[in-house]
């Protein structure tokens, strides 16, 4: 194991003494990073512990794969310090197109008509985490622990300790005032703390790969709901596209084998011509899609973020966004109750923070399950009204300044970050 930065080791709890540190964040991808740096503006020591090598390919935040970022996480982005990076590669979203195959309906949203730059950006895992990591190694109170897991966890009235272990070490043992679970959908961190997760699997597979296309996508995202599952053709660097193709697993499991040839004449028929032929696929990777919810984002001593708390289908994009102001909430929360108390771990910071968190995921999460369960139902009159929805929302004005609203947040208050604010000198309550 190594630890980036010279700080005291890892010890065993003394009893009284104080903490090893603030705040303790177990997952060190995209969400828990982001956390990380957002606290670095504070006087607290955090400690970021991470499975895996920040540069390896099995590292989430470092592997091929893209995020659609909202104009919420831009703001965030640029709060923290690395929109300027992540904006070199990163490609904008000018317009959105949606339609259901077979079916008349359509709808179209565009930057312009908002008066925004773009409704979005595509960028790659790998430089989002690499801007990450690089601010976070010249944060003077951070320290990064990786590769490292914590295989258990005592939650005492004052802190948290958690047991730190990694191949041919001893393990080791760290206190917090705080512990974040930000290691992902099976987050052991969530499970030790006494928290449970619900989860409906969709039996749908998506199937991710970058595409070429005959004609230039004009910086358009295209969702596409067919019998088999929606299908996103996003725009990415060099007029190219990532595809997310969603289908039954069965079918998925014949898709993966099949020869370039066929995956991409399978691939026409389901997107159409829009984009011209489909001329080149690279390679494809596959995940099985489900809805998976934290019963709690909090326990004692412990927040629970990013899809440690919630994982999403991919249907409207949001999954990460949704992480990210989870990451973005918590900090402000956290920076705002050190204006009384020094505990990150009090209580009253966890309340605040589910308080506040709760209409934002509520609603996202039942917004983007019901356009899966919409969009798949098959029956005859639900596809007709799903058409007519289509052309009504295109033509009205209000619906679609509603949806844009969506880059930026479901509902309820946004954090500060999220709103193109600095998470210090927070104005002072009203006595």
């Amino acid at each position: 194991m190594t630890t980036e930065h010279d700080s005291k080791p890892l010890v065993a709890d003394a009893g009284p003494a104080a903490p090893d540190c603030d705040v303790a964040i177990v997952g060190g991808g995209m969400v828990g990073a982001s956390l990380a740096l957002a606290l670095a503006a504070l006087p607290l020591r955090v400690v970021v512990i991470e499975a895996l090598p920040p540069e390896s390919d099995a590292q989430p935040s470092f592997d091929t794969r893209t995020t659609a970022l909202s104009n919420g996480s831009r703001r965030v982005f640029q709060g923290l310090g690395i929109w300027d990076e992540v904006a070199r590669s990163a490609t904008p979203i000018r317009r959105i197109h949606v339609s259901d195959r077979g079916r008349f309906g359509f709808a179209r949203l565009s930057a312009e008509e908002q008066g925004v730059p773009a409704l979005g950006y595509v960028a790659e895992n790998r430089t989002i985490g690499a801007a990450l990591w690089r601010r976070l190694r010249a944060a003077g109170r951070t320290e990064l622990v990786s590769p490292a897991r914590v295989t258990a966890i005592e939650t005492l009235d004052d802190r948290v300790v958690l047991e730190v272990a990694a191949e041919g070490a001893a393990p080791r043992r760290l206190s917090a005032r705080l512990a974040v679970a930000a290691d992902g959908a099976q987050s052991l961190v969530r499970r030790e703390s006494g928290v449970e997760a619900e989860r409906w699997d969709y039996e749908q597979t998506a199937i991710i790969a970058n595409v070429v296309t005959e004609r230039f996508h004009d910086y358009t995202a295209y969702e596409r709901f067919t019998p088999s599952g929606p299908l996103a053709m996003l725009p990415i660097a060099d007029g190219r596209c990532v595809v997310v193709y969603t289908l039954p697993p069965d079918a998925a499991r014949v898709a993966l084998e099949q020869d370039d040839a066929a995956f991409l004449a399978g691939l026409q028929e389901r997107f159409g011509w829009r984009l011209g032929r489909l001329t080149k696929v690279g390679r494809r990777v596959a995940y099985p899609l489900a809805l998976t919810r934290s019963e709690a984002i909090e326990a004692p001593r412990v927040a629970i973020i990013g899809n440690a708390a919630q994982g999403l289908h991919p249907i409207a994009g949001q999954g990460f966004n949704l992480g990210l102001r989870d990451a973005a909430t918590l900090a402000e929360v956290i920076a705002e109750g050190l204006r009384e108390n020094p505990d990150a771990g009090d209580a009253e910071v966890l309340r605040r923070y589910v308080d506040w968190r709760r209409t934002d995921r509520g609603a996202l999460i039942a917004f983007t399950d019901g356009l899966v369960r919409l969009f798949g139902n098959p029956f005859g009159p639900v596809r007709a009204a799903r058409a007519l929805g289509l052309l009504l929302f295109d033509a009205t004005p209000a619906a679609k300044s509603a949806l844009a609203r969506l880059s930026l947040g479901f509902a309820g208050r946004l954090p500060r970050l999220a709103r193109g604010l600095p998470l210090v000198d927070l104005p002072r309550a009203a006595p």
